[in-house]
């Protein structure tokens, strides 16, 4: 994790006011939702960009006791990694040559988790992100798994496969904010803390995202502007 110049507390979940019904979330809750999303926010390319990445935010219905909740696919990186071994995130990568940002956000969950690409239903995408320490920004697609998929990892590049239920983000000691700053630069990061794993950076962004939308809590004046100031030579 980076040192920021400083840090302190940030603001309350968006969601923190809804009763605990209003925070277990169907996949027909989640489909409705993203009808009405509002669009989301782009960003112009930097001269320093190199190859655009896209992630994949899956989202499938429980079984057993949470047979109604929606539960979002997540991956913990393989502990052997270079760059954020061990974190939290989606499926997700580079983008290959003549390839659309779709089709590298199925490519990459395929060779990652080997999710079928022909079961996949787009729902919509989120806020278009680019992290202080990244090469490339990140486009982030929403999609529908049907029932509980079969998925495997690929142990070079994920330690586990995780099945999150929308209901455990959404819970109230699960997420907290802080007020970060880079190079003078102050913004808001965001964790949510699940058994076992805390969720940061930018996934923990585009997981709030999602939320604020299938909540009905987002709010267009809380966007925050992409940084601006100088990447770092090295992650």
């Amino acid at each position: 994790m980076p040192r920021p110049d400083s840090a302190g507390p940030g603001g309350p979940a968006p969601w923190a006011t809804l009763d605990d019904a209003a925070r277990h979330l169907t996949l027909a809750d989640v489909r409705r939702a993203l009808v009405d999303a509002p669009a989301p926010a782009t960003m112009p390319r930097r001269d320093d960009d190199g190859r655009a990445s896209a992630v994949l935010a899956a989202l499938h219905g429980g079984r057993g006791d949470a047979a109604l909740d929606a539960h979002v696919v997540l991956t913990r990186r393989a502990l052997h990694l270079r760059h954020h071994a061990g974190e939290v995130s989606f499926p997700g990568g580079r983008q290959e040559p003549g390839e659309d940002l779709w089709g590298t956000a199925l490519r990459e969950a395929t060779e990652e988790v080997a999710l079928d690409p022909g079961s996949v239903t787009l729902l919509g995408e989120l806020d278009h992100l680019r992290t202080v320490t990244s090469e490339s920004f990140i486009v982030p697609f929403v999609a529908e798994l049907p029932d509980w998929p079969t998925l495997r990892r690929d142990p070079g590049e994920v330690d586990a496969v995780l099945h999150v239920p929308l209901a455990d983000l959404l819970h109230p000691e699960a997420y907290r904010e802080e007020r970060w700053t880079f190079g003078g630069q102050e913004r808001s990061l965001y964790f949510f803390d699940i058994v076992g794993d805390t969720i940061w950076g930018a996934t923990a962004a585009m997981l709030r995202n999602l939320l604020t939308i299938v909540t009905g809590t987002f709010d267009e004046a809380h966007r925050q502007p992409p940084w601006t100031i100088p990447r770092p030579d090295t992650e």
